[in-house]
């Protein structure tokens, strides 16, 4: 069933992205290429779709939690490497965005997913251009080629990027903080109904054409420059010189920065020795105007991403930058503005490595790399000292339990005995299956610790774990004995590993429709051949921040709790991702979050003494 829906999403991502792209929104296509693609991997991850007749049965190996998670990885770097055309920024991004652990064999594995992109891409372009497609496809890898034999820069150049770096920071952790409440906003309506869903989004997209349409009449019209290879005006083609209502032989520089893509307006922008085609208050316009139009276009009911507008809220920042700093800079306003586009997108996604990658394989320009690399690091230090980046608030407004890479620093003073929730729900290592239905019916828990208990054994003794899909198998199967006495037939032969493979999303096995007779109730089941017979175990008086970093390196589901001392019950609880979630710790143990807001306002505190500090240096 939940195939079928990630089909229809797919179909609803491409048709939407074309409209949404075809009604001037600020939206990207990065978003929603991600999207697919990790929506056809996990189709895959699946076994296939029946519907399409993409069935193959190779695909029941991937039928795992480890393969599914590293295609849905795979897909989404090969969805960044065809929205962009960067395959290795493809792969970065995998690992810096999406990836919640990495292992070398997920690296190549990205890498040649990314590779089969470039040359599919490239394959395709080469048919574009051979006239097939029309206007649709033409070009190579390279989207915005800036390329120069050199880009000289001096010690004053270096402290432009730095003040750039820091701008684009602050406005990066501002463009965060709008989005959020701009999100938080359209969340309650959407919650009204398809008709608010749908007044919205024609209402921005309304106020969009009208500023689109009205701005331009803010600008003056300026004369053609003598001497261009490109034609003045350029009508009926994208281009630095849209004529809007102006004489002939004049062009209006505001209107050629709207009245083109989002991918045409940043080439333009990128663009070399165009340093005088745009005006200092038709830049400061597009500006303020692409900035918030493209907080307030996402979040709307249609597939839409956030890299190309602040790739291009980011360019033009850089532009008007390099338009301030006129004579006091080496460097030209369209390499100004590629640095912006990587100081915004730093500022706002907090990725470095990947930015950086993916802005030079854009521009084809790998003398730029140094202070990418500058600006980058700068942005996101910047930014982090006032808000979290925009993919951490998404995930937190959906209320999804994604757990950070690094531990709060509370989490220090707990142990994992302090957040151990209860009742714990315990099977013995032969269990009635009465027992076993009432469990999973009256629970929702998907692991269980499996306890040896007399006479079975002298003393409690933790056995293992098994896994609620696996009851569930045995159950169907019906493979139970008549005592509760340790069975000698080996009763895996009854089974196959697709049994117990993992089930496609939605595709469950429900306690409720297995039907068993008031006899086999009163049956048992043994589960010695069937459990987890080595868990991780950790000791409840183990730091919490320790355990949460085991929990999500390993990948683990399920941790279990065992007590320090050897009497008594032999496990405490088990720990899942949402004991190591904050909203759940800090529920347990209000007192620490005094201590908590304490220390972030004096991290911000000192941070502003930094700055204060470093203005009365340079004035002096």
């Amino acid at each position: 069933m939940l195939v079928h829906k990630i089909e229809q999403h797919w179909n609803q991502q491409v048709a939407g992205s074309i409209a949404a792209v075809s009604s001037s929104l600020y939206v990207g296509k990065a978003g929603p290429m991600v999207h697919t693609c990790a929506c056809i991997a996990s189709i895959l991850g699946q076994g296939g779709s029946r519907k399409y007749k993409l069935t193959c049965a190779w695909l029941r190996y991937f039928k795992n939690d480890r393969d599914r998670r590293d295609l849905v990885t795979c897909g989404a770097g090969a969805g960044m490497a065809a929205a962009f055309r960067a395959p290795v920024g493809g792969v970065l991004f995998a690992l810096e965005c999406v990836s919640s652990w990495w292992r070398s064999a997920l690296l190549w594995r990205a890498f040649f997913t990314t590779a089969v992109v470039a040359v599919v891409l490239r394959v395709l372009i080469n048919i574009c251009r051979s006239g097939k497609c029309g206007l649709f496809g033409k070009g190579g890898l390279i989207m915005f080629d800036v390329t120069s034999e050199d880009v000289p820069y001096h010690l004053v150049d270096l402290t432009l990027v730095v003040l750039l770096g820091v701008i684009g920071g602050i406005f990066g952790s501002l463009y965060n903080f709008l989005l959020d409440k701009v999100l938080r906003f359209y969340t309650l309506i959407h919650q009204k109904g398809h008709v608010y869903k749908f007044l919205l989004a024609a209402s921005v997209s309304i106020f969009t054409s009208c500023c689109l349409f009205g701005l331009p009449w803010l600008a003056s019209c300026k004369p053609c420059p003598a001497g261009l290879a490109e034609a003045c005006p350029s009508i009926g083609r994208s281009g630095n010189f849209k004529k809007f209502q102006c004489a002939p032989g004049h062009y209006n520089d505001l209107a050629s920065l709207f009245f083109n893509t989002n991918d045409d307006a940043i080439r333009n922008l990128y663009s070399l020795n165009t340093d005088t085609v745009f005006q200092k208050s038709s830049v400061f316009l597009f500006l303020v105007t692409t900035y918030f139009l493209s907080i307030i276009s996402y979040g709307l009911a249609l597939p839409s991403g956030l890299f190309v507008p602040v790739i291009l809220s980011g360019a033009t920042l850089g532009r008007l930058t390099g338009i301030l700093m006129g004579s006091h800079a080496t460097l030209n306003n369209g390499l100004f503005a590629v640095i912006g586009s990587a100081s915004l997108l730093s500022g706002t996604m907090r990725m470095t490595v990947s930015v950086c990658v993916i802005m030079l394989e854009l521009t084809n320009n790998l003398l730029l790399l140094p202070l990418l690399m500058l600006v980058s690091l700068i942005s996101k230090t910047v930014a982090d000292a006032f808000t979290a980046n925009i993919y951490d608030l998404i995930v937190k407004l959906k209320g999804l339990p994604y757990l950070e890479s690094h531990a709060e620093p509370y989490m220090r003073q707990l142990t994992v005995g302090d957040v151990v929730g209860g009742p714990l729900q315990v099977f013995n290592s032969v269990e009635k299956v009465g027992n076993i239905v009432h469990v999973l019916k009256a629970t929702g828990h998907h692991g269980f610790p499996v306890v040896d208990e007399p006479p079975i054994s002298d003393s409690p003794v933790l056995l293992g774990l098994i896994l609620r899909s696996h009851l569930l198998v045995l159950l169907k199967k019906k493979q139970f004995v008549h005592t509760r006495a340790i069975s000698s037939i080996d009763t895996t032969k009854e089974f196959s590993a697709d049994d117990f493979a993992k089930r496609g999303s939605g595709k469950n096995e429900l306690i409720d429709a297995i039907e068993l007779t008031a006899e086999e109730m009163n049956m048992y089941v043994d589960l010695h051949q069937f459990m987890n017979t080595s868990p991780y175990t950790v000791v409840e008086t183990m730091s919490l921040a320790k355990a949460l970093m085991l929990f999500r390196e390993v990948g683990l589901r399920h941790l279990l709790v065992i007590p320090k001392s050897t009497s008594g019950m032999p496990i405490v609880g088990i720990l899942t991702r949402h004991d190591f979630m904050p909203e759940h710790i800090l529920g347990l143990h209000p007192c620490i979050l005094k201590n908590k807001w304490k220390k972030l306002r004096f991290g911000r505190l000192s941070m502003v003494k930094i700055f204060n500090d470093l203005r009365d240096w340079f004035k002096k």
